[in-house]
């Protein structure tokens, strides 16, 4: 068994060394802390003497709009790239800017930076922010968002939410990200450092493509820039310090749709014009005076139809009010009551008459239908009473 563990750890080397590879060791600079890994160091001259051995260009188109700024603003540019030893060329009949290496470029990455250079010119950045992409320190994206919606009322729509009112959103992703951004037309254009541009472009896509509002990315970045002043937190992992904002399904407005009436190859009937109507009425042939007239009888029966109904408004203000209906039902109402009390009175009365009756009945004596049995019966108990 020890022998089989041993062979087992003795063969697993030989395969991380074959897919490791012959040279690839661990260094002694790997693990040294002092070393920013990001950072860019500054290009030294002396570290390529000799210059470059080919000449590389790049050359970009440019929109029509930019041709009058573009030509106030070359001679800066110029001198710009000359101390880097870069040439430059405006062409204007093509409409284009080039930018090639000399005998005297020493940096071999300068000729990018130059190329990134036309290309924000072109996308309508201003000269002395574009210039700063010489530095080595600051990096541009151009970020194309006319290909990520179709429908163009969206994108406009979308675009403008990137902006925000005044700018304001615009203004707060530039502080948060530390880069500067320009939207124009169908790109976004932006400045500054790796991990910024990076923040930019989730930003960017997640608003066009309505996947997340860029408010939720401020707060989620306002949030991000307090954990990291915390050293505790530093290796730790932040999600479960970060909102998580759900997407709401809004039901929208349903657009009306207008009934499509039938076809018809003929056109509609034309519209008789001024001259027809007075031939129908007859007033092409009258007279001047006649027309005139007729003119001034239509103004005064106006005018009377106007006063009459001003004198009716006025005439209504001393006009009584009628009775109103409720006063009527109450009136009807108590007569219904008075005649159900007297009728309720009436049939007690009836039934004290009738119940005094019945008790006079039970008073009578038995022995007096006894003893004058072949006489008639009494009707009454008072008759009774008074022929005893």
């Amino acid at each position: 068994m020890d022998t089989e563990v041993g062979g087992g750890e003795s063969s697993s080397p030989k395969k991380q060394r074959k897919h490791k590879g012959k040279h690839d060791k661990p260094k002694p600079w790997d693990e040294d802390p002092n070393i920013d890994r990001w950072k860019v160091e500054k290009f030294d001259p002396s570290w390529n003497e000799g210059g470059m051995l080919e000449v590389s260009s790049f050359s970009t188109l440019f929109p029509q709009y930019r041709e009058k700024y573009l030509q106030e603003v070359w001679p800066m540019v110029k001198t710009a790239l000359k101390e880097f030893g870069v040439a430059c060329e405006l062409n204007l009949v093509e409409g284009s800017m080039s930018v090639s290496t000399t005998r005297q470029t020493k940096d071999p990455y300068i000729i990018v930076k130059a190329r990134d250079l036309i290309k924000l010119l072109s996308r309508s950045v201003p000269a002395p922010q574009a210039i700063k992409i010489l530095n080595d320190d600051m990096q541009c994206d151009i970020i194309k968002i006319g290909s990520l919606i179709r429908n163009k009322e969206r994108f406009v729509k979308r675009r403008e939410r990137l902006l925000g009112p005044n700018l304001s959103t615009l203004k707060a992703i530039e502080i948060l990200t530390g880069c500067y951004i320009l939207v124009q037309g169908n790109t976004v254009a932006a400045m500054g450092s790796f991990k910024g541009l990076k923040q930019v472009r989730r930003v960017v896509e997640d608003c066009i493509k309505n996947d997340l509002h860029p408010v939720y990315h401020i707060k989620i970045l306002l949030m991000k820039r307090e954990l990291a002043k915390n050293p505790a937190l530093a290796n730790e992992n932040w999600d479960r310090f970060l909102p998580k904002f759900k997407k709401k399904n809004v039901q929208q407005k349903k657009v009306k749709t207008k009934e499509k009436k039938p076809y018809t190859p003929f056109p509609p009937p034309q519209p008789p014009s001024q001259m027809d109507l007075q031939l129908e009425s007859g007033e092409y042939f009258l007279s001047e005076k006649k027309k005139s007239e007729r003119k001034w009888r239509e103004k005064m029966e106006k005018q009377a139809e106007k006063t009459a109904e001003k004198k009716k408004k006025r005439e209504a203000a001393f006009v009584p009010p009628k009775e109103n209906n409720a006063t009527n039902e109450a009136g009807s109402s108590n007569a219904n009551e008075n005649s159900e009390v007297a009728a309720m009175a009436k049939s007690l009365k009836r039934k004290a008459k009738e119940f005094r009756n019945n008790q006079a009945d039970g008073d009578v004596r038995a022995e007096s239908y006894i003893a004058n049995a072949d006489q008639a019966r009494p009707k009454k108990k008072k008759l009774s009473s008074k022929s005893d």
